[in-house]
């Protein structure tokens, strides 16, 4: 069988992958994505915390704070193309004391070098009219009403579906493990020993940047992985706040954040801690404490009685905490996009177009498509529809009437959508229809979501995995005569963890 070649393999699938791939598709080149786990957004991107950030945090000057706020502007059209959950409401930095006022003026003159539009400070009395939930000891604050929130994995699912409808090939289950150059072409092997040829390789593998780079013979440098810990609280949760609230920052975070989410439920968190293992994904009840004193700290109305569930993330950062995104120094035509933490969502777009300029200036010829298609269609959503639209869809597709997930209202129909795009685990379901993240959290809808995949993909109940590879849903099999719980005997299941990606 003959190896594919491509133009440009991109190595990762999550945010700024999905984001580059997408804007690549635009151009006449073949173009692949090579994605080590089973679905897109399955690594740093899924436990994002959803924020699109204004652009006033970091110094001008920075890579990441240009791409931040050409980013920011960029996801209204955006929005309106890919239709993913998406809301400008707004971001409020909160004070305590005359010092910490000091912070904001610094915060808000960065935010004016930086173009950050509407950026104001507040009073007293007009950071409580803007949050009047916010404790009375808040003296002043920072609003920034370009902020906004996101369905993380939503976006880069949106991207990914873009990208693929207009030429882009994925290859999931892809686990990079050895290249090698020759004659102007990178061939890259998997764990599995499939093969992929490129021109040109874009290294945007997160966590694994680093591990990529020394694959790829190129430059050396470390991830650093920033372990921050997270906490969803219930739907019409006391203290829910009308925009994202941020304490005065931290030297190396944005602090603890009190976040609405898009379908509003409300996050909390994360910590920020520099760990030296990549699969270190435990919470503690230490950082629980923490985090709520701190929420707390802002708007006391908070309450650890209405967590829903907790997930910890891992952001991949490098010594000086900027983006790396540049040619490599050693490896020809090899693309580095390391070091993409926060604010990389908000900046994935501008990513993407930085990219693209790299690849132009490295002498790729960019030639547009006479029919690239930028708009996907809106997902039908029974929660989001009136009573006449749920009618019409029930008429069209009785499924809709069936509803497999009574917290989130989640369809029959919408499940089955998910899996003929792709999503044939648990979580790439949960994450595309948010069956599973409610109230009960799966308890009552994961049998149900079972047993459609096992009759749409013909996948034996033992099959089915939460997240592919190990993570089996069943260890063994049911029988009429008993249980047998050592059908995969020789299959060890998944070290336990509690990553549980952002219930929004």
């Amino acid at each position: 069988m003959s190896i594919p070649l491509y133009d440009i393999v991109i190595i990762g699938a999550g945010v700024s992958g999905s984001a580059i791939a997408r804007k690549l598709s635009e151009y006449r080149l073949d173009v692949a994505v090579l994605e080590k786990h089973v679905d897109v957004s399955f690594g740093v991107s899924k436990a994002n915390s959803g924020i699109i950030h204004a652009g006033f945090h970091h110094k001008p000057g920075a890579l990441k704070t240009t791409l931040e706020t050409r980013g920011n502007r960029m996801f209204d059209e955006l929005h309106r193309e890919l239709n993913f959950p998406f809301k400008r409401i707004g971001i409020i930095v909160c004070a305590f004391s005359y010092e910490e006022m000091k912070v904001i003026n610094v915060l808000h003159e960065q935010g004016i070098k930086n173009g950050v539009e509407g950026i104001v400070i507040c009073n007293r009395d007009k950071i409580h009219e803007l949050e009047p939930g916010l404790n009375r000891d808040v003296i002043g604050g920072l609003y920034a009403p370009s902020g906004g929130i996101i369905e993380p994995y939503q976006f880069v699912f949106s991207l990914m579906e873009s990208a693929r409808k207009n030429g882009v090939d994925l290859h999931t289950d892809f686990n990079v493990e050895r290249a090698e150059y020759s004659a102007g072409v990178y061939t890259l092997y998997s764990t599995y020993n499939e093969k992929v040829r490129s021109r040109y390789v874009i290294n945007a593998a997160g966590l694994h940047a680093d591990d990529v780079s020394r694959i790829l013979h190129a430059d050396d440098f470390k991830i650093i992985p920033r372990k921050g810990e997270e906490y969803i609280l219930e739907r019409n949760a006391k203290g829910f706040p009308r925009q994202v609230i941020f304490p005065v920052p931290r030297s190396n975070s944005k602090g603890i954040l009190i976040i609405p989410t898009v379908y509003g439920t409300m996050m909390i968190g994360p910590t920020a801690e520099d760990i030296n293992d990549k699969e270190d994904y435990s919470t503690t009840y230490k950082n629980l404490e923490e985090v709520f004193s701190e929420a707390r700290r802002m708007v006391d109305a908070i309450s650890k009685k209405e967590i829903i569930t907790s997930f910890a993330g891992l952001r991949p950062t490098l010594k000086g905490n900027d983006f790396y995104i540049d040619l490599s120094k050693k490896a020809p035509n090899v693309i580095q996009v390391a070091g993409i933490q926060s604010p990389g969502l908000t900046a994935s777009p501008a990513i993407a177009l930085y990219v693209t300029g790299l690849l132009e200036d490295r002498g790729l010829r960019l030639v547009k498509k006479r029919r690239f298609d930028p708009v996907i269609g809106k997902p039908h959503r029974i929660r989001d529809s009136g009573a006449e639209e749920i009618t019409k869809l029930i008429e069209k597709d009785p499924s809709y009437g069936h509803v497999v997930c009574r917290c989130e209202c989640v369809s029959e129909a919408e499940v089955v959508e998910a899996i003929r795009k792709g999503h044939t685990t648990l979580d790439g379901i949960k994450f595309y229809t948010r069956a599973g993240m409610g109230r009960c959290q799966g308890g009552f809808c994961t049998y149900k979501i079972m047993k459609i995949l096992m009759r749409e993909t013909g996948t034996g109940a033992d099959e089915l995995t939460k997240r592919g590879g190990m993570s089996f849903l069943i260890q063994g099999h049911i029988s009429t005569d008993g249980w047998y719980p050592e059908k995969n005997a020789s299959q060890q299941p998944e070290k336990a963890e509690n990553h549980e990606p952002a219930d929004r």
